[in-house]
């Protein structure tokens, strides 16, 4: 699924070719078609990214709400637009640009008031300008939860996904499993500062890179990671793999259905059962 830097990523996207101009929208597949022929030979108004939603605004006829799930994905394109696949959920198009939505988990037409209700649901989120740490941390303070779960959990913080989770907790030398009641709040903040700082590289750049740069493959004389995720990482699906750090062998555990990922050496705590 991808992470809330992607969904950013394409909020800006849309901006950039989308926004103040009127477009043409259609739903090939049809499963989209009222919400298409609504805010067909409109302008869009808006585009913005609150964790893993995506919100395209078309002013008093609402805002079109993409989550892309876990197979879902958008294909942008220039110039004219060619006859699309019939798998495509939603196309938006002007003379110059076009984008298709294939995939999603949900593509709904939604009011102001419904918009609002989900940023409710939703904690506070790395990358949106004014999100409020300290909200996160007092949820995380009252919990008997391991961070990272916690920082999975989407109602607690928006947008961390399980490269993030991963990368962060292994940054900052946490122990996955410590409850979140017992981080201590200075190791938060320079959690979240360290969250915003790559997730906004990583809306920069389309990828994930998390390691410091005495440990990318130049310095390190190693080759480069291959990954369908892309980008260098420290413990993200590394496991049986030395530690860029220390040399440990990187392990992994099934957490609430994701797999887990830590170096016990530079991340020590109380001894969880691993492969």
């Amino acid at each position: 699924m991808p992470e809330g830097h992607t969904i950013h990523r394409l909020a800006a996207d849309h901006r950039e070719r989308f926004c103040g101009r009127v477009v043409r929208a259609s739903s090939p597949q049809g499963k989209f078609s009222d919400g298409a022929a609504l805010v067909d030979g409109l302008a869009m108004t808006a585009a913005e990214a609150h964790g893993k939603h995506l919100f395209l605004g078309f002013g008093t006829a609402g805002w079109v709400h993409v989550h892309l799930g876990l197979i879902g994905k958008f294909g942008f394109g220039g110039g004219v637009a060619p006859p699309p696949a019939d798998t495509v959920r939603l196309r938006i198009a002007t003379p110059s640009h076009y984008a298709d939505l294939r995939g999603p988990a949900a593509c709904a037409l939604v009011t102001e008031p419904d918009k609002q209700a989900i940023h409710a649901r939703l904690g506070p989120d790395p990358l949106r300008p004014g999100d409020d740490p300290d909200q996160v941390y007092a949820r995380m303070a009252r919990s008997r939860i391991s961070v990272a779960a916690l920082l999975l959990d989407q109602k607690v913080v928006a947008g961390v996904g399980n490269v993030y989770r991963a990368e962060v907790l292994f940054r900052h030398g946490v122990d996955p499993f410590l409850a979140g009641r017992d981080l201590p709040r200075p190791v938060w903040e320079a959690m979240w500062a360290d969250l915003v700082a790559l997730m906004r590289e990583g809306v920069r750049t389309n990828r994930i890179d998390t390691v410091r740069p005495e440990h990318e493959p130049e310095a390190m004389g190693r080759p480069p990671r291959v990954d369908d995720h892309g980008g260098e990482v420290y413990v993200y699906r590394r496991t049986g793999l030395p530690c860029l750090v220390c040399g440990t062998p990187v392990r992994t555990r099934p957490l609430d259905a994701r797999n887990l990922f830590w170096c016990p050496t530079c991340q020590p705590g109380t001894a969880q059962g691993a492969v």
